[in-house]
């Protein structure tokens, strides 16, 4: 299929998509027995209501009643029934596809009382149903924890390490929004960052995941959004702060790095409507500065070439912004300690999102929700640490639009209808226009010689993209029996990616080269996804099983050479359709009425990041292996493929649950993951002899390991939450590069397991919460992980080695206190966060030949002298890129309504 629109066939299939389709992973189940608190005996007909919703059901013979559908949040549950009293119980938490148990008592009314009785829900602290490990996280959480956005909560989970789940690649999790995907097929991130404080629940899945999960093989990140409120919710807060660090010889950073932040939330039913049209609305802006800074010393139109062909440096001169200076070291050395400051991990975002509900009658629900982000950003190049502006600027926006429709047929049996477009627009670049009287010549960037910053010349490339997904989804969810919940479905996403990459020549008068050179591609492609699957949740006294199946059809929409002497050539073809069937199994069996154990196994497929489909797309081949200015990103002679096959991961699990009093439960999980058919790239020649790669099926690995978390309800004003992560992570490469890499520094590729980059043996997270919540709350989050693998170098080690070495060990504690006050009928809430409290120098990236950001051997070895440049070696081997983010203190205000 090349376009939705070109074939009418798929029209009609998209319209069958929209009346009978619904999206799965975003309501849980109430279940529970209700007796004659005298006798024992079950009462039939007792009415059971949730307050402030249209959910409820009736019990049966027996007592027994069942509630499905239900989204995930806080609760009251109401028991009715003649000649007894009511019970109210509160604080019920309803988690996504999870069963919440309420057993209730009743008790005979009498005349002197006839109040409803209210009781309190307790949380288990294990889940009967877990049949995968999971762990959902709740608004309330959230707003007393020291974070900033979704990553920040998501890698506090076990089994996450920065990101990667247990020990998969990047872009290997799902991320959904209301139980939508929400990733961008380009690149298998996340398109957009759900603000926290539009977070209702957030659902973490780093196990086994059910078959209603695809195109993840390490994780599912599921987040359900606010719905608008019965009555009014204003909130406004806003923040500023700054980095505060001693390191300033590292960071370079001046007196105040500002951090400006600004939100609000406003939800509530639509004036003149009733209650049938409620909404929820939330905004953000922000402004980081960031926390590493330049000079701003040389402008990209500087010419300086004395830097290499003047060999006596007192005789070079240099031009710095228009100026002429001969060069001495005290020249050099007031330049840049008077140069202005400019940051170079800036960043400023605008986000924002809008959720509109309309419920006509009890058993129907419309919801339209639109998302936003626009985001701008730089990222820091050492090379430009003394001309900022010669580095690349990135921005990137995308929008999500979703009309659901739930329709309730029995109390049994549920649909909702949605569909969702997504579009994301990326672009990186100097300047704007391409034809900018700014943009220089490639050969400035050669005026400074090895070991020196850049004194002129900016970055050659732009590249621009993006992504448009129209996605459906058909879903059919049923309790056929009190045992069995049934869900079946189908999807269809059709994506339209486009791409066009070109590197500027000032010199020529297009400024860019044609379309059949390397230096120029562009790209428009129409991929199809369809899948299909069936589960079942059959849940009995003594065991839970969740069973199902998937299908995946994939239409990549490419072309592919068939000479791979001559790629270039006419002699191309299409790629082939690809199919999986993947199976899922889950067990949970109680082993007390407080704890259980689960096993799961599962075989999991992904479709390739759609990026190494289309690389290089005219398959160009240039003799000269490396230029001035490589295109940013992808890697040069490296050629894409369409015919990839999906990437598959086969998971087996085995975890422990307890609970341990009222306040304490723990659980274990051991697991194991066998990787295969993973991007990698394999070598080829051109008939002039010409070296390059492509893209192949050809990686491996595995990963096993265990996690354990232990957790401390919220009691005698503290609960506490620890986790420890214990994985070995190896395979025959990190980066699909790697042999191409290997290929052009005249290296063996690697044909055993090694570490991979992520390899993290040891991680242990706590979040500690102090106080009351209504008035002065305290929470500490306090991380150890040890060093992930890095390649010494060969000096170092013989023979060279891959991830031979480990970089430090990274601590790190972060701080929030919150104080809440009411005031005329306005709650105001003061905070402090205050981010890597100890201003700890963790060391993320070293360098080869000892192991540490903090010093290197490697001026030694650079032949003495000063650099061709007007920085001394020990600057250039200063790399504040090495370390995470020093000392943050944000102070700010919040106010409610």
């Amino acid at each position: 299929m090349r376009s939705l629109l070109q074939n009418t066939r798929y029209v009609y299939f998209l319209i069958f998509f929209f009346i009978t389709s619904i999206h799965a992973g975003t309501t849980g189940k109430l279940v529970g027995n209700i007796i004659d608190a005298s006798t024992g005996e079950g009462l039939p007909g007792v009415n059971v209501m949730v307050e402030n919703t249209s959910f409820g059901a009736a019990t049966d013979l027996d007592g027994n009643y069942l509630i499905i559908g239900i989204p995930p949040g806080t609760y009251t549950i109401l028991a009715s029934y003649i000649s007894y009293r009511d019970m109210r119980v509160t604080e019920v938490e309803i988690n996504i596809d999870k069963t919440r148990h309420i057993d209730i008592e009743l008790q005979p009314a009498t005349l002197e009382l006839d109040e409803a009785i209210v009781i309190v829900a307790e949380r288990p602290l294990f889940k009967k149903d877990l049949t995968s490990t999971e762990s959902s996280v709740g608004k309330d959480v959230i707003e007393t924890l020291p974070v900033e956005n979704l990553d920040d909560v998501v890698n506090l989970q076990a089994g996450v390490v920065e990101g990667h789940f247990r020990g998969g690649r990047s872009g290997e999790v799902m991320y959904m929004v209301n139980g939508i995907p929400m990733n961008d097929v380009y690149s298998g991130q996340a398109a957009i960052n759900v603000e926290t404080n539009a977070i209702q629940e957030l659902n973490v899945i780093s196990g086994t995941f059910n078959a209603e999960y695809g195109q993840a093989m390490s994780g599912v990140v599921n987040v359900v959004t606010k719905d608008g409120p019965s009555n009014y919710e204003l909130s406004l807060s806003t923040y500023g702060g700054s980095y505060f660090t001693s390191n300033e010889n590292i960071f370079w950073n001046p007196d105040i790095t500002p951090v400006y932040n600004l939100q609000g939330t406003l939800g509530g039913p639509v004036p003149f409507l009733g209650n049938k049209v409620s909404f929820f609305a939330s905004g953000r802006y922000n402004y980081d500065t960031g926390f590493i800074y330049a000079k701003d010393v040389f402008a990209p139109s500087d010419h300086s070439p004395d830097f290499n062909l003047v060999e006596i440096p007192e005789e070079r001169d240099f031009m710095a912004h228009g100026n002429i200076y001969q060069f001495t070291e005290e020249t050099a050395a007031q330049l840049i300690n008077d140069a202005d400051e400019v940051a170079m991990n800036d960043s400023k975002q605008y986000s924002g999102n809008l959720k509109v509900t309309f419920k006509p009658i009890n058993t129907d629900k419309i919801n339209y929700e639109v998302m936003y982000q626009n985001r701008n950003w730089h990222e820091y190049e050492h090379q430009f640490r003394l001309n900022p502006d010669g580095s690349y600027q990135y921005k990137q926006w995308s929008a999500i639009n979703t009309l659901s429709w739930n329709h309730v047929f029995s109390a049994t049996t549920f649909m909702d209808a949605a569909v969702n477009y997504l579009y994301t627009d990326f672009k990186q670049y100097v300047y704007d226009d391409f034809f900018d009287s700014r943009y220089v010549v490639k050969e400035r960037l050669q005026d400074a010689g090895a070991n020196a910053f850049a004194t002129g010349g900016q970055q050659m490339w732009h590249f621009k993209r993006n992504t448009r997904t129209l996605l459906a989804k058909v879903d059919l969810t049923s309790q056929v029996t009190r045992n069995h919940l049934l869900k079946l479905g189908l999807e269809m996403k059709q994506h339209r990616l486009w791409m066009h990459e070109f590197e500027v020549i000032p010199q020529t008068e297009s400024r860019i080269a044609p379309l059949t050179s390397f230096q120029n591609n562009r790209y428009k492609h129409h991929p199809l996804e369809l899948a299909a699957f069936v589960q079942d949740k059959m849940e009995y006294e003594d065991l839970v099983i969740n069973a199902g199946v998937r299908f995946d059809y994939f239409d990549p929409d490419g072309k592919i050479p068939n000479d791979f002497e001559n790629p270039d050539g006419p002699d191309q073809d299409k790629p082939e359709i690809s199919y999986k069937i993947s199976p899922r199994l889950g067990l949970a069996y109680p082993i007390s009425a407080t704890g259980a154990i689960h096993v799961s196994y599962g075989h999991f497929f992904q479709a390739p990041n759609f990026l190494y489909l289309y690389t290089n797309p005219e398959f160009d081949i240039d003799p000269l292996q490396s230029s001035v200015s490589d295109p940013p990103q992808s890697t040069k002679n490296i050629i894409g493929n369409a015919n990839l096959k999906p990437q598959q991961t086969t998971i087996y699990e085995l975890g422990i649950q307890q609970q341990i009093g009222d306040l304490y439960g723990i659980s274990l999980t051991v697991f194991f993951k066998d990787l295969r058919n993973l991007i990698g790239t394999k070598i080829y020649s051109t008939q002039e002899g010409f070296r390059y790669a492509r893209y192949f099926n050809r990686d491996y690995g595995f990963i096993r390991g265990l996690t354990l978390d232990i957790e401390k309800r919220y009691s005698q004003g503290f609960a506490l939450n620890l986790d420890y992560t214990y994985q070995i992570a190896k395979g025959n490469a990190s980066d699909p590069n790697t042999a191409f890499l290997d290929e052009q520094a005249g290296k063996q590729t690697v044909t055993q397991f090694v570490p991979l980059n992520w390899d993290r043996r040891h991680q242990i997270n706590g979040a500690l919460r102090l106080g009351n919540p209504k008035n002065l709350v305290v929470s500490v989050i306090a991380r150890y992980g040890t060093g992930m693998p890095y390649n010494p170098s060969q000096r170092i080690s013989q023979p060279d080695i891959e991830n031979g070495g480990r970089k430090p060990d990274i601590i790190n504690v972060d701080l929030y206190l919150n104080k809440k006050l009411m005031w005329r009928d306005l709650s105001y809430s003061v905070f402090i966060k205050i981010y890597n409290l100890f201003d700890r120098l963790n060391e993320q990236e070293v360098f080869g030949d000892t192991g540490r950001a903090t010093y290197t051997t490697e001026p030694l070895y650079a032949g003495g002298g000063r650099p061709r440049g007007l920085n001394t070696l020990d600057q250039y081997y200063v790399r504040p890129n090495y370390y995470s983010a020093p000392r943050r203190v944000l102070i700010g205000l919040e106010i409610g309504l």
